[in-house]
């Protein structure tokens, strides 16, 4: 039965029902129908389980019907260049403002992204040595762009701006050098007939190829590996398949690498030659990957270089002396230093205000060239609040994808000083948030459930926090106040052994020795940068099996679990091996001579042509932007007609991949492999989920439980070390709670389990924690303590322990 909805009266400082956002029946993805008022200038908590639809209220109607309508303002030529969501299915929405939308997202693998360019601050560090740097005696004042890796004005000529340098050596090209060129002495030449041919020419050009290589003259050696001529000369073929003679072109063994790596459209070929490299910092830029006009020219006696490799606590005690001049000189064109300049004032000042945003934040141990790829998801959210911080707008609406997430409790408490300065600024900011200790600051609460999926859509309370707590159909209320994790009476596991590690050292953990229990659950907590994930992630995934307790290590990461909308959830867990068989053994498909491939949407035969099984296809507008649209032909199904005609108790293959994963098991029941597979997917909260959900659309978290719940699915038979790191993200506690009972069923079956966890309920229900810090970057990479949650909790050094003895004594 549906749940009746709360309507509170407006806050008493907006007695007249004004300032209020009023969205009026919102039908995105689960949402019911739903009327709701949300309040202007105050921090709005959204919160529901995973799946209630919180995000599609907040991110899927309000955000995109506040973009659609600035993009409308937009002349339709510049529209089709900007990036734009689809319009909102909604009655009408009335007191919108500006809406500026801060998603989790992953950034792209590429080492060219980093700190510096992801805030901008990079541009900034540019323009000041542009400007204000000083110059060699007599040098010409450079472009910014000239300060950039990124740019062929800057970028170093010999690594591209990489600042690593693949060079081909006589020992990476010569493995022995008591062969022949005949025998194969150039290692890193290509074998069969084009070896030969390189052998053959090498002896038109006058060199002896039956003399072993270390016999050679050196000019000689180095000419054959190193040379960028190329002749040509008349080979003659002698018991070969060329029957006559034919013109042969030599090449060096480092002409034929580089070229390979450069033009190879094999995959195979580039790794095969990528052995005859070695790769190291490039020696003509020092590894900085800009040419050396650039690093000529310095601030402050440092070059742009080493700029960017200080810390942002070290940056800007850099930039304060020269912020912090009152009489600057004018600027002049000629001179060959702008240090000390109005120029240089004015930029230092702009950049130092921007660093220590970032610094409040906690993200001091942050250099400008730390490439993106290596940060966690709580300092790339801290990082793109940070950015929005400093922009100065009014009157903006900022809706936030949980932004707490990543975030050790002591780095939450400067986050909530941000939103509330965000609010302070005259903006309205929207948290579709988890964590109960956010939720509790926000000034309104918005709670969307009561379950998942169909389950879900209603908006069961929108008004003060404290009145959550009279609304019995809420899943979150009973979490607002802090309870005890572990029930009573459960008895902390023992270790059965111990993994020891010693003398560690990697990234900022130096020469440590950690001991971690085998046979428990472990809980590796500690602030953003102390070392955590390259503890867990890196050196118990290498060194795990060096214990003969352990035959196997199962990393359960974030990473997707495919990259085109053709993976999904079904597909990921096997289960539609198991539904495909099941529709193939129908009568009606046997009679058609059908088998289980005529069900898959990647095949020739039963998929639709016209959208190729992808079931959409793509619309292109003129002065627009192209758009995806439901194929006309499968209506988005993405079978043909005679496919969908085969019918398993009532339903097409179609019909079984548009159900939800709580949908699926009853009517799955009967199909052994199926039903396992949902089974454990709803024990770890997907139960929302439709099982052809396309692998993009599922969030970190999401990919995180699907491999979990795969892994849960296999026969256990003990003895491995599962690694997962930060499982309980984007979580409702509620759903933590059924993750936690997954968790320990692997410990249970003989197995280890080692987390990376932020969340105290989850690290209190551990049977041990090991604790990290006491800092970031220089300043972790320590044990600061390990034992019990209770023996953590105690630790004066730690900064786990205050919030995990708060929910120990709840």
């Amino acid at each position: 039965m549906p749940s009746p909805r709360v309507r509170p009266a407006s806050p008493p400082a907006n007695p007249e029902n004004e300032g209020f956002i009023r969205v009026r029946g919102a039908r995105e993805n689960n949402l019911r129908d739903v009327d709701v008022d949300v309040p202007r200038d105050c921090i709005v908590a959204f919160t529901g389980v995973s799946g209630s639809g919180k995000s599609s209220l907040a991110f899927g109607t309000i955000f995109a019907e506040a973009q659609r309508r600035f993009l409308e303002s937009v002349a339709p030529y510049a529209r089709r260049l900007i990036a734009q969501g689809t319009t909102p299915h909604v009655d009408s929405i009335t007191g919108l403002p500006p809406a500026v939308a801060l998603q989790q997202r992953r950034g792209a693998p590429s080492s060219r992204s980093t700190v510096g360019t992801l805030t901008t601050l990079s541009n900034s560090v540019r323009m000041l040595y542009s400007r204000a740097g000083s110059y060699p005696q007599g040098a010409a004042r450079l472009e910014s762009d000239s300060f950039s890796p990124n740019t062929v004005a800057g970028a170093c000529p010999r690594c591209h701006g990489m600042g690593v340098a693949h060079e081909v050596t006589e020992a990476s090209a010569v493995r022995d050098d008591s062969l022949t060129i005949r025998e194969g002495a150039i290692s890193a030449w290509p074998g069969a007939w084009q070896g030969k041919n390189l052998r053959d020419v090498t002896a038109g050009l006058g060199y002896d190829i039956d003399r072993p290589w270390r016999e050679l003259g050196r000019e000689e050696r180095d000419w054959l590996l190193f040379t960028e001529e190329q002749p040509v000369v008349e080979v003659h073929p002698q018991r070969d398949r060329v029957a006559k003679p034919y013109k042969g072109r030599f090449w060096s063994a480092r002409q034929f690498v580089m070229h390979t790596l450069a033009d190879s459209q094999s995959e195979s070929q580039r790794t095969k030659v990528l052995q005859f490299v070695e790769s190291g910092p490039c020696s003509l830029c020092g590894g900085s990957g800009l040419t050396r006009a650039a690093l000529a020219v310095t601030v402050a006696g440092l070059t742009i270089a080493e700029v960017n490799g200080l810390t942002l606590a070290d940056l800007a005690a850099m930039l304060n002396p020269i912020a912090s001049l009152e009489h600057a000189a004018p600027a002049t064109s000629r001179a060959s230093s702008g240090e000390g300049t109005e120029v240089s004032v004015a930029i230092a000042r702009d950049l130092l205000g921007r660093v220590e945003v970032l610094t409040g934040l906690g993200l001091g141990y942050l250099s400008l060239d730390r490439a993106t790829p290596t940060l966690s998801p709580g300092e790339m959210q801290r990082l793109r609040i940070a950015t929005q911080l400093r922009s100065g707008l009014f009157g903006v609406v900022y809706v936030l994808d949980e932004p707490s997430a990543g975030l050790h409790p002591a780095d939450a408490e400067p986050l909530i000083e941000v939103l509330e300065s965000l609010r302070a600024s005259g903006n309205s900011v929207f948290v579709v948030e988890h964590d109960m200790d956010i939720v509790r600051r926000a000034d309104w609460i918005v709670d969307v459930g009561p379950g998942a999926g169909a389950g879900g859509g209603e908006v069961l309370y929108s008004g003060p926090v404290e009145g959550l707590a009279e609304i019995e159909a809420s899943v979150t209320r009973r979490f607002l106040q802090p309870t005890p994790h572990r029930p009573a009476g459960h008895a902390l596991r023992a270790p059965v052994d111990w993994l020891r590690l010693r003398d560690v050292t990697l990234h900022n953990l130096d020469h440590l020795d950690a001991d971690v229990p085998l046979g428990v659950l472990t809980a590796v907590t500690g602030v953003s940068g102390s070392g955590k994930s390259t503890l867990v992630g890196r050196v118990l995934a290498e060194r795990g099996t060096e214990h003969p307790l352990v035959d196997r290590v199962v990393q359960v990461d974030q990473r997707a679990i495919g990259r085109t909308p053709r993976s999904n959830l079904a597909t990921y867990t096997g289960l539609f091996d198991a539904v495909r068989a099941a529709f193939a053994a129908t009568p009606d498909a046997a009679a058609r001579g059908w088998s289980a491939g005529r069900f898959s949407f990647n095949v020739v035969g039963g998929r639709c042509e016209v959208c190729q099984g992808e079931g959409y296809v793509s619309v292109e507008l003129l002065f627009l932007p192209g758009s995806w649209a439901p194929c006309p032909e499968c209506h988005g199904t993405r079978y043909n007609r005679e496919t969908l005609e085969v019918l398993w108790h009532g339903a097409s293959i179609a019909d079984v991949l548009g159900m939800t994963v709580e949908e699926a098991a009853p009517f799955l029941a009967e199909v052994p492999a199926a039903s396992r597979a949902l089974e454990t997917l709803h024990q770890v909260g997907l139960g929302y989920l439709r099982l052809g959900q396309p692998a993009p659309q599922l969030s970190g978290g999401e990919a995180q439980r699907i491999k979990l719940a795969t892994e849960l699915q296999r026969a256990r038979s003990g003895h491995t070390l599962y690694l997962l790191d930060e499982p309980t993200t984007g979580l409702h506690p509620a759903d933590v709670e059924l993750l936690v009972v997954q968790l320990e069923r692997l410990v249970d079956a003989g197995n280890t389990v080692v987390l990376v966890e932020h969340s105290m309920p989850v690290v209190a229900a551990a049977d041990h924690v090991i604790d990290m810090g006491p800092a970031g970057g220089v300043e972790g990479g320590r044990i600061v303590a390990s034992g019990t949650p209770h023996a953590v909790a105690a630790e004066a050094r730690s900064r786990t322990a205050p919030y995990l003895g708060r929910h120990l004594s709840a």
